[in-house]
């Protein structure tokens, strides 16, 4: 088949896509993962803008790139720097294109919530917090900014019916008949717009690879297409067979993910890298390992709750809480030695900050635990280590603790009232300090297993 009857199914999308552009003002907003399909979208898109004299470029186009601050450090070096290009041709054919790199909250990053508040990691089926936190929260921010500025935004999706027989269900689903923008089903002032829903999957790449390989804004595809290699052949394998530059056989199926996922048993696509030369990422793939390892660990799980609730379970065993302070403190210790190892930055100092800003506040009363990890594995101190004095010197802080063992008093008790009291020391109202007092001393953990001993009293009476 000649190369324009095979890739008339893409002129036919970009036709409609310029029609589409043509129509009206409203900005259109492209999710950028770098992945195949969001690649082909924005190839297309550019596609539709370079064909149109300047003067017609008067369309806003955003595209952006979630980083949620764990992505596979050869994939996030491979996105950013094609953010960077697609802004440096833009900039030079005056496209009217924007490309973005947007991030969690450092009070919601990854790193915050598990070493910081000692959240356990995901776990299947449902205990999934980080999709919303590190991506969607984000993304529905730069989104709902948008909408304020212009009033509308068209949401460009890559999402191709080709990819799973779930996903084709899930488009299939939500279109509605001759219309070719959807309305968003969350987001007011949101639009759908899936042009590419039917290209097969061995026309993605046959597109992509064309011109041998090098995109309009730059980047060789056949790298992204060596960012795929190894991956699982079943679901589909195109035409093409191989390419070139490293006799890699075509593979269509993969999702890169976070290089710290706990979701999933195996982390195939961190051991692919490695299988295929990216041995600098055997540390982070021991790493996860570990961090997986230590999930149901009692060693490093509470037995309460952050609201200081205890449960039990039906055979009589606690239920975890979250990792306690000092699992917390090995986690960051062994995170920031692979960091130290690899080159690559794992975890950014803001995240730093934050998490010794928890731990002041969870009852470190040295305040001083994260920045003499991060000397102990550096050798060199954070910009605000001179800055943290302990609330107590160390002989103190052994004196509250064999204090509270001879009165039977819990010392995680003892420091988080003196915390408690010391952040609150400067209050205008007396009450306040009573009630956070109140709100420690009352917390179920403590009186747990007496009240549990009273209801059994009670009912070997009745």
């Amino acid at each position: 088949m000649k190369s324009k009857d095979k890739f008339k199914v893409f002129e036919d999308i970009i036709e409609e896509m310029t029609f589409v552009y043509k129509h009206d003002n409203r900005p259109w907003l492209i999710g950028y993962s770098g992945g195949k399909d969001s690649s082909l979208l924005v190839s297309l898109v550019i596609e539709v803008v370079t064909r149109l004299p300047e003067y017609e470029r008067n369309k806003k186009i955003f595209i952006v790139t979630s980083d949620t601050g764990v992505e596979n450090p050869i994939v996030k070096k491979y996105m950013h720097t094609s953010s960077q290009k697609i802004n440096e041709f833009s900039q030079k054919i005056n496209a009217n294109i924007q490309a973005d790199i947007i991030y969690p909250d450092v009070t919601q990053s990854y790193w915050n919530l598990v070493i910081g508040l000692g959240y356990p990691t995901p776990e299947p089926p449902g205990f999934r917090w980080c999709t919303e936190r590190l991506k969607i929260i984000p993304m529905n921010k730069y989104t709902n900014e948008i909408i304020e500025k212009y009033g509308q935004v068209v949401l460009l999706l890559g999402v191709r019916k080709a990819e799973s027989l779930a996903r084709m269900r899930s488009i299939s689903s939500r279109e509605i008949e001759g219309k070719i923008l959807i309305p968003h089903s969350d987001i007011k002032g949101a639009y759908v717009y899936n042009p590419l829903t039917e290209i097969k999957n061995d026309l993605v790449w046959e597109y992509l690879l064309k011109n041998n390989g090098i995109s309009s804004w730059g980047v060789d595809m056949k790298y992204l297409f060596s960012l795929y290699q190894g991956e699982n052949l079943g679901e589909e394998q195109s035409v093409i067979g191989e390419i070139d530059k490293n006799k890699i056989p075509v593979t269509g199926n993969s999702r890169f993910g976070c290089w710290c996922c706990t979701i999933v048993k195996e982390d195939k696509s961190l051991q692919n890298f490695i299988n295929h030369g990216s041995t600098e990422l055997i540390p982070l793939r021991d790493f996860r390992n570990w961090l997986v390892s230590i999930r149901q660990d009692p060693n490093f799980r509470d037995n309460k709750r952050r609201n200081g609730k205890v449960y039990q379970k039906e055979n009589g065993e606690y239920g975890f809480g979250p990792f306690k302070m000092s699992a917390r403190q090995e986690i960051l210790k062994r995170l920031l030695m692979v960091e130290k190892e690899t080159g690559f930055e794992l975890i950014t100092l803001d995240e730093l900050k934050m998490i010794d800003t928890v731990w002041d506040s969870e009852g470190d009363l040295t305040r001083r635990k994260l920045v003499d990890i991060y000397y102990e594995v550096f050798g060199k101190k954070l910009p605000w280590d001179e800055y943290k004095e302990p609330l107590y010197e160390d002989k103190v802080v052994e004196e509250l603790k064999k204090g509270a063992e001879e009165a039977d008093i819990p010392f995680e008790l003892i420091t988080k009232l003196i915390v408690s009291i010391n952040a609150n020391k400067y209050a205008a109202k007396s009450s306040k300090v009573q009630k956070e007092f109140d709100k420690l001393i009352n917390q179920e953990w403590i009186h747990y297993e007496t009240i549990k001993s009273g209801l059994k009293n009670e009912d070997q009476k009745n």
